[in-house]
């Protein structure tokens, strides 16, 4: 740890990053950047519910309308077949569902924005609203598991991380599916006086094929819930020594499995009670032995290791843009920093009562955050260059103020997600 802390970074990084929150809000919802390039000056599904926990833990009255605007924004646009979209310019009347693919963690972070935002606001008309649109996502989800075997099928693309190159069934879309079918239940408990119990059956379900499938530890037996025996004994044999017991794999397909370091599901996969605390202690460990945070920069990169050029992956994240290719090594999602990942991390350790290595990393998220791009500070990049530590991507980036605001209001002791508990 040999960043300093400006004396006063953390103040005003917190009360800049509000502002940015508040000048993302427009009357339809949150907007990804009010930066007038590509689509980010959109109401954005993903994006909108991120800033929405934030102003969740704020308690700013503006910004929790704000979300509530984001949510009735996208269900006022949800598709023919429950799918909500990816990101709606209501000036121009434009939505979009997903470019090549459709977006599935769109449909996932709703439902989670809509149970949030009820339970912090007690909002109940506003749930009585939303409960059709959360059932015909939820058949939508059902429908995407393909084999009606538990776990959602994500095509490349498919997900925030929309120009890298994991697919299939991807852990941070399973773990987002499990926070929904655990929100729906609570609803379904409100409203009914009594469980759905097919529906917690299922949430239970997924939770144990989640530890089962995608942590390898180091014996020869099978746990109780693989998905498929011969693809899981391959991909554990692949994955010693060097991932299996050190952290969460990133995805599986019928080619095989992904053995990056998929940085958010590792810590959404802790946040949400499904790691236990040795595997806790393991990713911890992993985070600190690989080296994977610059000494000069605490912040996390979205996936490690790099891919080189030189890598066999590379030709295929080469192929694999919206508009521009964005993915040279130690940028964007190819081992990027990002303030919004470790913004949740931080969530994570404040909840596990690290506080001062949470401290560590919020200071990191502020030094990012006050980085300039065309030599103005405080610009709120989207990412960094994970050697250069330049500013990338958009700037005034609402989710990397959203990060600032998670980071400070959990170290202060507020949950990032609101349970039956709280």
């Amino acid at each position: 740890m040999n960043d300093v802390p400006t004396p006063g970074i953390f103040e005003e990084g917190y009360r800049r990053a509000l502002a940015l929150l508040h000048e993302c809000n427009s009357e339809d919802g949150f907007l990804a950047s009010p930066s007038q390039r590509d689509n980010y000056r959109r109401v954005w599904a993903r994006d909108g519910v991120i800033l929405g926990l934030a102003a969740l833990m704020s308690g700013d009255q503006e910004l929790v309308k704000g979300l509530r605007h984001t949510l009735q924004t996208l269900a006022h646009h949800q598709g023919p077949h429950g799918e909500i979209p990816s990101n709606v310019d209501t000036h121009a009347r434009r939505v979009s569902y997903g470019g090549t693919t459709g977006r599935v963690d769109a449909d996932l972070w709703f439902v989670i924005g809509c149970c949030q935002y009820w339970r912090v606001s007690g909002d109940d008309e506003f749930l009585g609203d939303m409960q059709p649109v959360m059932e015909r996502v939820r058949f939508l989800l059902g429908a995407w598991e393909f084999n009606n075997r538990g776990l959602l099928y994500v095509p490349q693309t498919g997900d925030w991380a929309d120009e890298y190159i994991h697919h299939g069934y991807v852990l941070y879309d399973q773990l987002l599916y499990l926070q929904v079918l655990k929100e729906l239940c609570a609803v379904h408990r409100y409203l009914n006086g009594s469980s759905d119990h097919a529906l917690e059956e299922k949430a239970a379900r997924l939770k144990h094929m989640i530890r089962d499938n995608y942590w390898f530890d180091d014996g020869n037996g099978l746990p109780d819930d693989v998905y498929h025996e011969v693809l899981y004994r391959k991909g554990r044999k692949a994955a010693s020594p060097h991932c299996a017991g050190h952290h969460w794999m990133s995805f599986f397909s019928p080619q095989g499995y992904g053995y990056r370091f998929d940085t958010l599901a590792n810590v959404l996969v802790s946040v949400l009670d499904v790691a236990d605390d040795e595997q806790r202690d393991r990713v911890d460990a992993f985070i600190v032995d690989e080296g994977i945070v610059p000494d000069d920069m605490a912040l996390l990169p979205a996936f490690y290791p790099v891919i080189q050029p030189v890598d066999t992956d590379w030709q295929e994240l080469q192929m694999s843009f919206s508009y521009t290719f964005k993915n040279r090594p130690y940028e964007f999602h190819n081992a990027g920093l990002w303030p919004m990942v470790t913004g949740f991390y931080v969530a994570d350790l404040a909840a596990r009562g690290k506080h001062e290595l949470g401290q560590h990393y919020l200071a990191g998220i502020h030094r990012a955050n006050s980085l300039p791009m065309d030599d103005k500070p405080w610009s709120f990049p989207e990412y960094i260059n994970g050697k250069t530590f330049v500013a990338g991507g958009t700037r005034h980036q609402g989710w990397s103020a959203a990060a600032a605001v998670i980071a400070h209001h959990a170290l202060q002791g507020i949950p990032l997600l609101r349970s039956d508990n709280d």
